[in-house]
C-alpha cells in the first residue's frame, strides 16, 4: 500500500512513540512497581501544576473528571498525595505530593534523564535548524489537535 507523505509522518510519530514506550516500559516498571503509567504521570502533574484542582489535572493529562477523581482515590489510598482546601475557596480540592509522592516523581524524573541520555547520540546528529524545524512543526501540530479538542463536546459534564 502507497501512503501519502502526511500518513508516513503520522505513522512514523506513533511508532517512534510506540518503540520509546515499549523500550521504556520495563525499566519503569520495575522502578515504579504498585504505580500505573497514569498515576506517575499524575503525580507529576501534581508536582508541576501550582494549584492542582482536578480540572487543571483532567485538561493536562487530556483525562476526564471523573477519570481524574478516581485516580487521586487511588493515590489517596496508597498515601503518595494528600488533598486539601483551597484557602481562597473553601469548595475547592487541591492535591499535594507526600513523601512518597515526591519519592515516586524523583524516580520517575531520574529514568527519563537515563532515557535521554540514551537516545542523545540520535539528537547529537542534528543540526540547530533541523531541530528548530522539527519544533516548529510539533508546535503547529500541536495547535492544531488544541483546537480540534477545543470544538469537540465534551463526555464529562
Amino acid at each position: 500500500m502507497s501512503y501519502t507523505d502526511e500518513e508516513k509522518i503520522i505513522r512514523g510519530f506513533r511508532d517512534v512513540y510506540n518503540k520509546m514506550a515499549a523500550l521504556n516500559k520495563q525499566e519503569m516498571e520495575a522502578a515504579l512497581a504498585g504505580y500505573t503509567s497514569t498515576e506517575v504521570h499524575l503525580i507529576e502533574a501534581i508536582h508541576d501544576l501550582t494549584h492542582p484542582n482536578v480540572t487543571q489535572l483532567a485538561d493536562t493529562l487530556f483525562l476526564t473528571r471523573s477519570a481524574v477523581t478516581k485516580l487521586t482515590q487511588k493515590l489517596l489510598k496508597k498515601q503518595a498525595i494528600t488533598r486539601y482546601q483551597s484557602p481562597a475557596n473553601k469548595k475547592e480540592i487541591l492535591f499535594a505530593l507526600t513523601d512518597e509522592g515526591q519519592s515516586v516523581y524523583e524516580i520517575h524524573r531520574d529514568l527519563h534523564q537515563v532515557f535521554r541520555k540514551r537516545d542523545q547520540p540520535i539528537f547529537a546528529t542534528m543540526d540547530a535548524q533541523q531541530k528548530a524545524d522539527l519544533l516548529h512543526f510539533l508546535a503547529v501540530y500541536s495547535e492544531h489537535l488544541d483546537n480540534q479538542t477545543a470544538n469537540r463536546p465534551t463526555t464529562d459534564s
